[in-house]
C-alpha cells in the first residue's frame, strides 16, 4: 500500500486517501504509514487495536450500525442481500 502511495505521489496526486476493512497493522505498518504521503487513512472499526496503534492519519468508523441492520433484517426476515442493493 505504501509502495502505491508514493507512486501516486510521484505521478502527481496531491492527497491520496486509503480505505481499509480490518486494521490490523501488523508489524512496522503503522510506523511506514505515518511516513507515506497519504493524507488520510478510513477504516472500520471491526478490529480492536491498541492505543500504540492509533494515529493522526487514522479515522475509524463504526461498523454497529450496519451490524444492528443486518441482524434485523434476519430477524425480521428481510433480505440482507438487498441491504447493498440500496
Amino acid at each position: 500500500m505504501v509502495q502505491a502511495m508514493s507512486f501516486l505521489k510521484s505521478q502527481g496526486a496531491l492527497d491520496i486517501y486509503a480505505c481499509v476493512t480490518h486494521s490490523i497493522f501488523s508489524g512496522p505498518a503503522v510506523a511506514r504509514l505515518l511516513e507515506a504521503p497519504v493524507k488520510e487513512i478510513v477504516a472500520t472499526n471491526s478490529v480492536s487495536l491498541p492505543p500504540e496503534k492509533l494515529f493522526h492519519k487514522l479515522t475509524r468508523l463504526s461498523i454497529a450500525p450496519l451490524l444492528a441492520e443486518v441482524i434485523r433484517r434476519i430477524h425480521l426476515g428481510i433480505s440482507v442481500g438487498e441491504l447493498f442493493d440500496e
